[in-house]
C-alpha cells in the first residue's frame, strides 16, 4: 500500500487517543487506595480491581477485533472511534459505582472498549510509515502510556483529595466522547481511497492465517514471552509503587499523583522517545539485530536501580532512583512494536499487535498485580504496610528475565525482519 502523507496529523490524534486510552485506564491505580477505604477492599482485591477486571475482556477481545482491523474493507478510524466513546462511557460509569461487584463491572466496560483502540492503531501507523522510519512513528504513538499516566495520576490524585474519587472519574472520562469525533472528523485510512486499496492491498488473511504467520517467527515467539515478564514489571511498579509510596512513605494520593505521575511520566515517555530513536538508528548504522539489542540491555539494567529505590528510606532518594530505572526499563518499547510489525506480512499487522496485546495485558496487566496482591496479603501478618515493598522486590527480577528474552529474540531479525 502507497504511503500516505498526513502521517504526522495521524500520530498526532492517535497519540491523543492512547493517552486517553492509557488515562482512563490507570487512573484507577492512583484512586485504589481512597476506593479500598470506602469499600473496604484488601489488597487482592485491588489487584483485581486495577488489573484482571480489566484484562480479562480486553484480551478476549483483542484479536477477534484485530482480524476485523485487518481486512482490507475495514476502516480502522471508525473503529478507533467507536472504541474512544466506549471506554469514555465506561470510566465515567465507575464513578458511579456503590459496590465492588458494580466498580468490576465498570472496568470490565472499559477493558471492552480499549480493545478496538491499539491493533488498528499500530496498523494504520504501519501502512503509513516507512520500515526505516516505523520505530520513530510507533514511539510517539507509544508516548501515549506515559503521558496519559502522568496526567491520569496527577489529576486523578489532586481531584481525589480534593473532591474525592468519584468526581475524578467522571472528570477524567466524558471528554474523550469529545475526542471520538475528533477521530472522525481528521484522520483517514488509506483503504479509503478504493481503488487504489484494491489493487495495493495486501491479500486478507484469515485468523489462522495470521496466527500461523505469527508463530512461524522464532524471534516474535520470544518476544511474546518476554512481554509477559516485561509487562509484570512495568505495571507491577506502576500499580504497587503508588500504594508503596502511599503505604511505606506515608504520602497522600495527590503528593504520591503528583510526584510519582511526574517521575513515571517523565521516565517512561523519554523512554519511550529515545528508544524509538536509538532503535532506528542502531538498524541503520548496525543492522537489524541491532533493532532490539542495546535496548534489551537496558531493560536488565532498570532492576538494580528499582532495588535501590525500594531500599532507600527516604522517599525524595527513592523517587529519584525510580526514575533512572523507569526510563531504562521504557527503552525498549518501540523497537519492541517495530519489530513485532516487521516480524509479520501486513495482511497479520493487527494481528501481531493483538497478540503483544493479549499477553502484555492478560498476564503483565491482569495477573501480575492480582498474584503481587494476594502475596501483599498473605504478608501483611508479619510485614504490616511493608508488605507491599517486599512484592515489589519480586517485580523487580521479571526486567532481567525479560530482557534476556528479548536480547535473544534479536539474533534472528537479520533473517526475518521485513522479509519480502
Amino acid at each position: 500500500m502507497r504511503r500516505e502523507s498526513g502521517l504526522g496529523l495521524t500520530l498526532g490524534v492517535l497519540l491523543l487517543v492512547y493517552i486517553f486510552n492509557f488515562l482512563d485506564r490507570q487512573v484507577a491505580t492512583i484512586l485504589a487506595e481512597p476506593i479500598a477505604r470506602e469499600l473496604h477492599l484488601s489488597d487482592t482485591d485491588i489487584g483485581l480491581m486495577t488489573g484482571l477486571s480489566f484484562a480479562l475482556l480486553y484480551t478476549a477481545l483483542g484479536l477477534p477485533i484485530a482480524k476485523i482491523a485487518d481486512r482490507p474493507g475495514t476502516n480502522r478510524v471508525k473503529l478507533i472511534a467507536v472504541a474512544v466513546a466506549l471506554w469514555s462511557v465506561m470510566t465515567a460509569l465507575c464513578g458511579l459505582a456503590r459496590s465492588f461487584p458494580q466498580l468490576l463491572a465498570a472496568r470490565v466496560g472499559v477493558g471492552i472498549g480499549e480493545a478496538g483502540c491499539t491493533p488498528p492503531a499500530h496498523s494504520l501507523i504501519s501502512d503509513k510509515a516507512t520500515p526505516d522510519n516505523r520505530s520513530r512513528a510507533l514511539a510517539i504513538y507509544q508516548l501515549g502510556p506515559p503521558l496519559g499516566g502522568l496526567i491520569g495520576m496527577v489529576m486523578g490524585g489532586l481531584l481525589a483529595d480534593r473532591m474525592g474519587w468519584r468526581t475524578a472519574f467522571f472528570v477524567v472520562g466524558i471528554p474523550g466522547l469529545l475526542l471520538a469525533l475528533l477521530v472522525l472528523l481528521v484522520v483517514t485510512d488509506p483503504r479509503d481511497n478504493r481503488s487504489e486499496a484494491a489493487a495495493a492491498a495486501p491479500a486478507a488473511m484469515s485468523a489462522r492465517e495470521a496466527l500461523a504467520a505469527i508463530g512461524r517467527s522464532r524471534a516474535l515467539r520470544l518476544m511474546l514471552v518476554c512481554a509477559a515478564f516485561s509487562s509484570s514489571a512495568g505495571y507491577g511498579v506502576m500499580i504497587w509503587g503508588t500504594i508503596f509510596f502511599q503505604r511505606s512513605h506515608h504520602l497522600t494520593a495527590g503528593q504520591t499523583g503528583v510526584w510519582f505521575g511526574l517521575v513515571n511520566g517523565i521516565g517512561s515517555g523519554l523512554g519511550v522517545w529515545l528508544g524509538g530513536h536509538l532503535g532506528d538508528w542502531q538498524r541503520r548504522k548496525h543492522g537489524k539485530r541491532a533493532l532490539l539489542h542495546w535496548v534489551s540491555i537496558a531493560l536488565m539494567a532498570s532492576s538494580p536501580l528499582l532495588l535501590a529505590a525500594l531500599l532507600a528510606s527516604d522517599w525524595r532518594v527513592a523517587m529519584g532512583l525510580f526514575l533512572p530505572s523507569i526510563l531504562l526499563a521504557w527503552l525498549y518499547v518501540a523497537p519492541y512494536y517495530s519489530a513485532a510489525q516487521g516480524l509479520v506480512p501486513p495482511g497479520a499487522r493487527a494481528m501481531a499487535s493483538a497478540t503483544v496485546l493479549f499477553v502484555q495485558n492478560l498476564i503483565g496487566l491482569g495477573v501480575g498485580p492480582l498474584v503481587l496482591g494476594m502475596a501483599s496479603d498473605g504478608l501483611k501478618p508479619v510485614l504490616g504496610a511493608e508488605s507491599v515493598r517486599s512484592v515489589l522486590f519480586i517485580g523487580s527480577s521479571f526486567g532481567v528475565i525479560g530482557g534476556l528474552l528479548l536480547l535473544r529474540a534479536s539474533r534472528y531479525l537479520p533473517e526475518e525482519l521485513d522479509r519480502p
